[in-house]
């Protein structure tokens, strides 16, 4: 059976739009129109609406700005996930700075796309957020990668220990249960080969690509990977494992 009639065969994933920015919010309903299985049904300018919007329209997703009047992305963010543990958010954003990457994610957000990803990465986004996974650009995962490994380096001198507690103060920003996870079960070599790649932000079917097996395979590679660390999903899977320096 093709892509397309599965898609046609499924409910189409229901997509709430939240940017201030009316061209950019044109040119995001037009390019998910152009997909079978995502529904645009509703738009905001602000954080603000969007709250009101996520209550009365009851998305599957909404992807939304970070920086917005009113009420920014990331506090719209926190209040949504609180009152609406199901819907998922995908921040979208033309800024990768690393306060903004960390906030978003401890706001609840399960994905993360720069605003000149490629249409085709935003839809896998908002398919995978929707299926329960999280999502991260691989520039993104490499930023919130990078805080843990600079984390880890030794520090001597009094600037780098003012510069290590800066860091950990964000790092503390992350949801608790990321941070606080027991050490976890020895990884095989292949499933750190595919945890290398979760890192990397790959979908299930591109890490099958990359690594010449079967979908179903890297599905349960994944899945034993997420019970092994003992985390919920992907964008947890990756911050713990360059905690535990498993990559």
């Amino acid at each position: 059976m093709s892509e397309q009639t599965n898609f046609e065969s499924k409910p189409k994933i229901k997509v709430l739009l939240v940017e201030d920015h009316a061209l950019t919010r044109m040119g995001l309903k037009a390019a998910f129109k152009r997909t079978n299985d995502i529904d645009v049904i509703g738009e905001a300018s602000n954080g603000e609406e969007a709250v009101e919007l996520a209550r009365s329209l009851n998305p599957d997703v909404i992807v939304m700005d970070v920086g917005m009047p009113v009420m920014d992305g990331i506090q719209a963010a926190k209040l949504i996930v609180t009152n609406h543990p199901d819907i998922k958010i995908v921040m979208l954003t033309q800024h990768d700075n690393d306060s903004d990457i960390l906030a978003s994610l401890a706001a609840g957000a399960s994905g993360y796309c720069l605003k000149d990803v490629e249409p085709e990465r935003l839809y896998t986004a908002v398919r995978s957020v929707n299926s329960g996974d999280a999502w991260l650009d691989a520039t993104i995962a490499s930023r919130v990668l990078r805080h843990y490994s600079a984390l880890q380096r030794p520090s001597s001198t009094a600037t780098s220990v003012q510069e290590n507690k800066e860091k950990e103060q964000e790092l503390e920003a992350l949801p608790a249960e990321v941070m606080d996870r027991p050490a976890p079960e020895a990884l095989s070599p292949r499933e750190l080969e595919v945890l290398r790649l979760i890192v990397d932000g790959l979908s299930n079917q591109e890490i099958a690509d990359t690594l010449i097996i079967s979908l179903a395979t890297a599905k349960t590679h994944v899945r034993n990977i997420l019970n092994k660390l003992a985390v919920d999903d992907r964008t947890q899977a990756a911050v713990h494992a360059m905690r535990r320096r498993l990559v």
